[in-house]
């Protein structure tokens, strides 16, 4: 059914930006990416996996890890089946692997628990090494 690809990582000094994409395909006739929350998540080596953030299926309403707020910024462009994830003043514990999710609701709203989630993608590293 849904397919989401992750893109966008790779290594940056602290305090570089990153933006993250997640792309969708494969919806099922009659059910396009705003029927939709993504997440974002996280894990870093040794670590349970994380939520970073979350949009509700229409944009308006967003959810952030206290780690992560006022320096991450999530959004989506249904037009374009992608939602992004743009990351500044990276720190090095936001080191790991970033996940999408999508999970189906009609709920105008997002949560930040992987269990809520139906689809993943494979992940894109993130690195904020010196």
């Amino acid at each position: 059914q849904l397919q989401l690809v992750e893109s966008g990582g790779g290594l940056v000094q602290p305090g570089g930006s990153l933006r993250l994409s997640c792309a969708a395909s494969g919806f099922t006739s009659g059910f396009t990416l705003d029927y939709y929350a993504i997440g974002w998540f996280r894990q870093a080596p040794g670590k349970e996996r994380e939520g970073v953030s979350c949009i509700s299926p229409s944009g308006g309403s967003t959810n952030y890890a206290d780690s992560v707020k006022g320096r991450f910024t999530i959004s989506r462009d249904n037009a374009k089946n992608t939602v992004y994830l743009q990351m500044n003043s990276l720190k090095p514990e936001d080191t790991g692997i970033y996940y999408c999710a999508a999970a189906f609701i009609v709920q105008p709203m997002c949560v930040m628990e992987s269990q809520e989630y139906d689809y993943w993608g494979q992940g894109t590293q993130v690195t904020g090494s010196s």
